[in-house]
């Protein structure tokens, strides 16, 4: 689960199995505990969505947009970092 704001979102195209996928980047901003001592966070990651529902409801957002977005990490497809899979989003009032 992060909270975030989506930042930046590729143009939506379609798995070699027929499903709409959505490339975007997520930016988390807060605070955590480090031995003791606040520290700043402030992160951009790579995040994919896969399949209808999901991918409409990332659409919808407007760039800017905090959220909180579930899913999970896996290696990224070259090997190189990892890729945040989004399942779900529950906007922020």
């Amino acid at each position: 689960m992060l909270q975030a704001q989506l930042v930046e979102r590729s143009p939506l195209r379609y798995t070699p199995a027929g499903l709409p996928a959505l490339n975007f980047v997520l930016k988390h901003e807060g605070q955590a505990s480090e031995n003791g001592q606040m520290r700043s966070v402030m992160v951009d990651v790579k995040s994919k969505a896969i399949g209808d529902d999901i991918t409409t409801s990332i659409q919808a957002l407007a760039s800017g947009t905090n959220a909180v977005f579930t899913g999970f990490l896996a290696a990224a497809r070259n090997g190189r970092g990892v890729v945040f899979h989004v399942n779900t989003i529950d906007h922020l009032s």
